[in-house]
């Protein structure tokens, strides 16, 4: 579609033909979820971003509501970790009771749970390894499943493994048809590059690797057919969402995603875009329009689903811009 001027310069048909737009229904917005009691206290590097005990969620929940936030992902950050990362599908884990708490004061907010290891780990990895440094597989698929499972139970709606591991949607959507819970889909981090971008959620999260990197299970960012190969493992193994991470990128990859994928594509705008957009905003570099014009782009480039840390403000910017 080519717009004649005409169409350009009346600002009522250029809405009427305008090709991309933002809904509430497409932003999922993410929550810190941790130990203790009365704590509802900002992360330094995410501004408006908190850590919230579980006691401390009602008012949070209801402003989400009021806002028109329906989806919401959970992270876990447990004070004491462990090696076997128990804390993560423990019955009795931050992230289990959060998910409770959060159906016990609005039964229709969709809960949607992060399934990985590295917030739970002590050694902040996402996987196992053996002595040799290499990736001890079964081990870590057997206990990223154990998680599905425990979330699954404590009444989450969707998981999302974000572990990269080799066969962990097969093997989860194996797990959880077992215990009963066929209807829970699985949103899939099909495409998650190791990048740089992830630093102020490392600092939220307490999840910064105690040695190496995630490099042996992230993707490197200079792989674009690489990634489109990993989306079209996850569809095969019964993903029911796929993901790019990060998002804006890694735009040509998501659009590339979409056109090898029937599924639901999602893009996770992670802390470090948030960052720079809101320093940028907040220091007068840039005009708040462009919290707006980052999503409309990612939406354009193919998401359906957008995981930000921007969706509050976005009833606001919506009503404004669009």
């Amino acid at each position: 579609m080519i717009l004649p001027t005409r169409l350009r310069k009346n600002p009522a048909i250029r809405d009427l033909v305008r090709e991309t737009h933002l809904a509430m229904t497409d932003f999922v917005y993410p929550l810190f979820l941790v130990d203790g009691e009365g704590i509802k206290r900002e992360i330094g590097s995410l501004k408006n971003q908190y850590h919230f005990s579980i006691d401390m969620l009602e008012e949070e929940i209801k402003d989400l509501k009021a806002k028109g936030v329906r989806y919401v992902l959970l992270f876990g950050v447990p004070d004491e970790k462990d090696a076997e990362a128990t804390p993560a599908f423990s019955d009795d884990g931050v992230v289990q009771r959060g998910v409770r708490k959060i159906k016990e004061i609005d039964p229709d907010m969709y809960v949607i749970c992060d399934v990985c290891l590295c917030e739970h780990k002590s050694d902040g990895h996402c996987c196992f390894f053996e002595e040799n440094g290499d990736i001890k597989r079964e081990k870590t698929l057997d206990t990223l499943c154990k998680t599905a499972v425990s979330q699954a139970r404590a009444g989450a709606d969707m998981v999302a493994p974000s572990d990269m591991m080799d066969g962990h949607i097969a093997a989860m959507r194996k797990a959880l048809d077992e215990a009963g819970f066929e209807s829970i889909p699985i949103m899939g981090y099909s495409a998650k590059f190791a990048s740089t971008f992830y630093g102020p959620f490392r600092d939220a999260a307490n999840s910064a690797p105690a040695f190496g990197d995630r490099r042996a299970y992230q993707m490197d960012p200079a792989n674009g057919v690489e990634a489109l190969k990993e989306v079209a493992l996850d569809v095969e193994e019964g993903a029911d969402i796929v993901m790019v991470k990060p998002a804006m990128p890694y735009l040509d990859v998501l659009t590339r995603a979409t056109e090898i994928s029937y599924l639901p594509m999602a893009a996770y705008q992670v802390s470090g875009e948030f960052a720079m957009i809101q320093n940028a905003v907040d220091n007068g570099l840039l005009d708040e329009r462009a919290i707006y014009e980052s999503l409309l782009c990612i939406k354009r480039a193919g998401a359906g689903i957008i995981i930000t840390y921007f969706a509050k403000d976005m009833p606001e910017l919506i009503a404004k811009y669009q």
